[in-house]
């Protein structure tokens, strides 16, 4: 199985960053999750018919573009990293359940319309996903509410759920590690970069190191996701419930440990409203409540 990006890879990488650069910076961020749609739909409608985020992991005979969860999950790392508010999530899951458990009409009608960029709830759990209504949450960045009718989540469904929400993760941690970087370089006392201190760059390695073992983790738990839906099957399924459990306990783990090193290192400024530390600190935690407390992935790895 391949974890390495291919050269394709990184140019949707590339390109998905190079258009949040100019659309999703902080202010757009904080100006969407005002809406009444809680994201930038023109944003959205950029990057389905710009880059085809939403028609990735669809089928060519569904109008998608036949590419599979992987290139999936490193749009969703990009969007992580910008914290941009996207139905990105919502969208994939519920084109890989449709895909799995979905009849041929159901299939006929909904990947259609997916690809397309059209947004729909997803229930996951006792969770929705792009819920129809607008509902107060502690990160603002996501749209998830309550379910009215909690629905059994298959457990296939769930295992590609926690994948794909470790791409969110990672590229929620490597923003973290980029803004306390970027800020040690800059923050001077005792007429020194702060960056520049032992003990600090010790602290900042540690960060670097969890990002990168939670990239890898990631990686292994999309690529598993993307060869079960290729081919679903008891082999596939077993790796892919293995190496999600894996990534998902992991991940959790490493970006709340890394959230807070982001606010330790930045003093008291990482705790106004006007600094974005409170974004990705929320987003580590509603993260981690979305894939399920780490202790019980770790048991279902265990178990």
């Amino acid at each position: 199985m391949h974890f390495a990006r291919t050269e394709e890879q990184d140019e949707l990488a590339a390109t998905v960053r190079a258009l949040l650069t100019k659309r999703s910076d902080s202010a757009a961020v904080r100006a969407a999750i005002a809406t009444d749609a809680g994201y930038d739909e023109a944003l959205w409608s950029a990057l389905c018919e710009q880059v085809g985020v939403a028609a990735l992991a669809v089928p060519e005979e569904y109008d998608g573009f036949g590419a599979s969860l992987v290139e999936t999950a490193v749009v969703l790392e990009v969007l992580g990293e910008f914290l941009t508010p996207a139905p990105l999530l919502a969208s994939a899951l519920l084109a890989a359940q449709t895909l799995l458990h979905g009849t041929d009409d159901e299939k006929s009608d909904l990947l259609p319309r997916l690809a397309a960029g059209e947004v729909l709830p997803f229930t996951l759990g006792d969770l929705v996903l792009e819920p129809s209504d607008r509902t107060d949450a502690m990160d603002q960045t996501l749209r998830i509410g309550a379910a009215e009718q909690p629905a059994a989540t298959p457990a296939d469904v769930r295992a590609i759920a926690v994948a794909l929400v470790t791409a969110l993760q990672v590229g929620g941690m490597q923003r973290a590690l980029d803004m306390t970087v970027g800020y040690t370089q800059e923050r001077v006392q005792f007429g020194r970069q702060i960056g520049s201190f032992q003990a600090l760059k010790h602290r900042m390695a540690d960060m670097l190191v969890k990002v990168e073992a939670s990239r890898s983790a990631s990686w292994g738990a999309t690529a598993a996701a993307a060869a079960y839906l290729a081919s679903p099957g008891p082999e596939t399924l077993a790796t892919v419930e293995r190496r999600s459990a894996a990534a998902g306990s992991y991940c959790s783990d490493a970006f709340d440990l890394v959230a807070a090193e982001m606010v330790q290192l930045h003093g008291g400024i990482a705790i106004t409203w006007e600094h974005d530390a409170h974004l990705v600190f929320k987003r580590a935690h509603a993260l981690s409540q979305l894939n399920g407390p780490a202790h019980r992935l770790r048991a279902a790895l265990l178990g």
